[in-house]
């Protein structure tokens, strides 16, 4: 037996839809600007440049259907919907044709932000992990395995807010589609089981307050829920 100083945490993970099984999740990492639109939104130019890459810890992860505080620290909490990829191989340095197979499933997903907290960090050079990588910042739906829907390259992606449509975008929108993701992703890092990508989010991301409900769809993956609570 392990003499731990403390008892380990449990381990974060995620439902798979369909079975009893989890999905334990290991790393999240997170694409930003890779839709043209939510690019212009943000003041940047929508160029085919090297996609960029952020992460959230694991401990962030939050499943659909949750009501979270309103965070500490921000007066603009954002939404940003957005497809997420659970990964089901090792991948390390691989092309985007062999980067694609391992793509194990599919979840939708919710990136909330303290865009004031990042708007400031970007202003000043700095990084964006208070902005990006708070409690409960991951918002995840049930993992879809590939073997039940197929490769998800095209579909609509939708975000509605207390019922009005506030994000509308197809996911063949990505400047730089999932086996590309992969395969750079899996230069920087060595990929494993376990990991999630975040892989971009439409135009249309906005600030909400508590007594928000949030309800975000993928075309083939069905819904994912969110309400805001008050601040602690």
């Amino acid at each position: 037996m392990s003499n731990f100083v403390f008892p380990p945490a449990e381990i974060p993970s995620a439902a798979v839809r369909g079975t009893d099984a989890r999905y334990a999740v290991r790393r999240i990492y997170c694409v930003g600007r890779n839709y043209a639109d939510h690019a212009r939104e943000m003041g940047a130019d929508p160029t085919r440049e090297p996609p960029f890459y952020f992460t959230k810890p694991a401990t962030a992860l939050t499943s659909s259907g949750s009501t979270v505080p309103y965070p500490t620290e921000t007066a603009n909490y954002h939404y940003e919907m957005e497809l997420v990829i659970a990964i089901g191989a090792p991948v390390f340095k691989l092309r985007p044709e062999a980067a694609r197979a391992a793509i194990w499933g599919y979840a939708p997903g919710l990136d909330m932000t303290r865009r004031d907290l990042q708007a400031a960090a970007k202003a000043a050079g700095k990084p964006w992990d208070t902005a990006k990588g708070f409690d409960q910042s991951a918002i995840l739906g049930d993992i879809v395995r590939v073997a039940d829907v197929g490769l998800l390259e095209k579909g609509a992606i939708t975000l509605a807010v207390n019922g009005v449509e506030k994000q509308h975008g197809d996911l063949a929108d990505m400047i730089w589609n999932q086996a590309e993701i992969v395969s750079n992703l899996s230069h920087l890092f060595r990929l494993y089981p376990g990991d999630l990508i975040y892989t971009g989010t439409p135009a249309g991301v906005g600030a909400v307050v508590a007594g928000d409900v949030l309800t975000g769809r993928i075309e083939g993956l069905g819904e994912i829920t969110l309400t805001v609570g008050p601040a602690e």
